[in-house]
């Protein structure tokens, strides 16, 4: 198996677990700030327990941890919306507004990552539209809040995949995704105290809750986060968005089974559904036709 092939299977793993992500953000009855605060801070401290990192962080100067601090505060912030747009709305319509990234990303990357455009992404990614305005079709008035976010969300993650795919090749994978989550609990740690004023009002969790934070934490967080960013070494920060446009139907579908989400599953659903896969089809089909990215 090629490189290039391992990592779109990684990607697609790491999708699967970020499916559960919204089902976790609707389970869990803290708000969005506390929520993604307690998150990253259960991943960094998972990290921080194995001694090799410590080692990395010594040998990797100043500047790098800088550039990964700069991308954390990025990833804060789209978990931040992520997670507002589920308390806003709900975890189908905050996860399907993620497969709007990858027409973000067809503008961002090659800016970014310092390649050339690729037409062809854009206009993957335009297809890949309708079929996510005919999914959300239907949001009742009321979740329109949480669609905004969901949107600055997905412009969000297409920054930080973008800057991360230009950047990876500078440090371990498992020591970006600490430095980039401790910049991102140390922002959060701050808002928190200007929101609440000195003495900060840090929420303690139940015995329910942690344990969800936990799992959350660990399997869809620490796991696919350094995996993908493994995989962004062989793939392009576009594939791997695009693929990631996958993780509204396994959303969608585990909300309705588990949250009891009552979602009209009507044609027009299962249409934008077809879309969406159909878009990720081809631009995968495309890329393994013509080589690595």
């Amino acid at each position: 198996m090629t490189p290039h092939r391992k990592a779109l299977l990684q990607i697609h793993f790491c999708v699967v677990l970020w499916g559960f992500t919204a089902i976790f953000g609707k389970l869990i009855s803290l708000a969005a700030l506390p929520l993604v605060w307690w998150r990253m801070l259960i991943v960094v401290v998972a990290i921080a327990a194995w001694p090799p990192v410590w080692r990395m962080l010594r040998q990797t100067d100043v500047r790098t941890l800088g550039l990964f601090a700069g991308i954390g505060i990025v990833v804060a912030l789209h978990w931040l919306t992520f997670y507002g747009a589920i308390k806003l709305a709900n975890a189908s319509v905050a996860a399907t507004c993620m497969a709007i990234g990858p027409i973000f990303l067809a503008v961002i990357e090659p800016w970014i990552a310092k390649r050339s455009f690729d037409p062809r992404e854009l206009v993957i990614g335009v297809v890949a539209l309708p079929g996510v305005a005919l999914v959300v079709g239907g949001t009742p008035p009321g979740m329109y809040g949480g669609l905004v976010l969901g949107v600055i969300s997905a412009f969000l993650v297409a920054v930080f995949a973008s800057l991360n795919k230009r950047h990876v090749e500078r440090a371990d994978p498992l020591l970006v995704t600490w430095v980039e989550l401790a910049a991102g609990t140390a922002l959060l740690t701050v808002v928190t105290m200007l929101w609440h004023g000195p003495d900060g009002s840090f929420v303690v969790p139940d015995g329910r809750d942690l344990f969800l934070l936990v799992v959350l934490a660990i399997a869809c967080t620490l796991l696919p986060f350094t995996l993908a960013l493994r995989a962004l070494r062989h793939t392009s920060a576009f594939t791997t968005q695009l693929a990631v446009s996958l993780e509204p139907v396994y959303a969608v579908v585990l909300a309705v089974l588990l949250l009891g989400e009552q979602r009209e599953l009507s044609g027009e659903f299962y249409v934008g559904v077809a879309v969406i896969v159909g878009a990720v089809l081809a631009h995968t089909t495309l890329k393994l036709r013509s080589g690595p990215s």
